[in-house]
């Protein structure tokens, strides 16, 4: 399905999955990003980054679909 402007919206998402588990099943889901899996201390730092990234690029005024790769990588180093 094309729109009329024929030109499409970038869509972007962060996708964690944790691949160490505990028993339970975890899912968080955000306005950009889906978390599934881990442990709960897994999924808790998944969570945490997820957060942290959000904020870095609202400080910039960006949404994650306009973000570059390189752009994108120095977020999520410094948003340890």
């Amino acid at each position: 399905m094309s729109n009329s402007g024929g030109k499409q919206k970038r869509k972007a998402l962060l996708l964690g999955v944790g691949l160490d588990s505990d028993g339970h099943k975890r899912l968080t889901t955000g306005e950009n990003f889906a978390l599934v899996g881990g442990t709960e201390e897994t999924h808790e730092q998944m969570t945490e980054k997820a957060v942290k990234i959000n904020e870095k690029l609202k400080s910039r005024g960006k949404q994650l679909e306009e973000v570059s790769h390189e752009e994108f990588d120095d977020i999520a180093t410094r948003s340890v």
